[in-house]
């Protein structure tokens, strides 16, 4: 599994190309990129969320075209063949919003790495950062999308009915309730029938920011195919984010899992399902 550790990466930096893909919420109040320029991982790129998400749509965070995407990675200067280290100061969830991208994109699975703990850890650590600018070789990269591994609202209201997959949902149990108002304007309330709720956060150690043991991990996701007798999963959130982290999750005990989520998510299915 492509889950890296700070001293194994620190002492391998220059294999691979190193992106920062931090993404805030709103509600925090922070500029991932004026972060990135004062504080980086040498020699990484800041991969900009919002501006590779595909922009002629209402809802956030969407994956853009592939013609879209080849412009955007070109210009980060990485190539179809190059290895990636991803990580983020965030809680890892836009450094494997990020991978997934990647993955869907075309990129060999086996060529990308998450940095586990991110920003975060590699500074507990004392390890090297810079504000200086890293320089960038435009490339040439050539996106060839993975439709499977997106579903689409039809396949998720198909589901209801056949309980072909488990749709789980990686908001806070509050949201997917219905207890409060959510983020963004004009969703109601609620979850999709027959999902299950499943937080991101229940799968990351909060104090070290890296991802919970195989073991933990093996747990929790026993819990839900026990409940669910069923161990085919479609992550969804409320905008495909956090959805990959559990994806990701998943993906480390289950090397043979082909990561899929509704893209849509709640922004979609909250504001336009019957």
């Amino acid at each position: 599994m492509s889950l890296i550790s700070t001293n194994l990466a620190e002492k391998n930096l220059t294999d691979f190309k190193i992106i920062d893909a931090s993404w805030h919420l709103p509600s925090e109040s922070r500029d991932p990129y004026l972060e990135y320029e004062q504080d980086h991982i040498p020699n990484s790129v800041f991969f900009d969320l919002d501006d590779t998400s595909e922009k002629d749509t209402d809802l956030p965070h969407m994956l853009p075209s592939e013609e879209k995407w080849s412009e955007s990675i070109s210009r980060l200067g990485i190539s179809n063949n190059d290895k990636i280290l991803i990580y983020d100061n965030s809680k890892l969830y836009s450094a494997c919003r990020c991978w997934f991208s990647l993955l869907y994109f075309g990129h060999d699975i086996e060529k990308l790495y998450i940095l586990n703990g991110g920003l975060k850890k590699w500074k507990q650590e004392n390890k090297t950062t810079t504000n200086g600018k890293t320089n960038i070789a435009r490339s040439n990269y050539k996106a060839q999308k993975k439709s499977s591994y997106v579903f689409k609202m039809r396949q998720i209201n198909e589901n209801i009915k056949s309980n072909n997959f488990v749709v789980v949902d990686a908001r806070s149990l509050k949201r997917f309730n219905g207890d409060i108002d959510e983020p963004r304007k004009g969703l109601r309330k609620g979850n999709i029938k027959n999902s299950i709720c499943l937080p991101y956060g229940e799968c990351i150690n909060q104090t070290t920011n890296e991802f919970k043991t195989n073991h933990e991990l093996k747990l929790i996701f026993e819990k839900i195919m026990k409940i669910k007798n069923n161990n085919k999963f479609v992550f969804t959130c409320g905008s495909g984010v956090t959805a990959s982290v559990l994806a990701y999750a998943y993906r480390i005990i289950n090397n043979q899992y082909e990561p899929i989520i509704y893209d849509g998510s709640w922004s979609e299915y909250g504001k336009y399902s019957p």
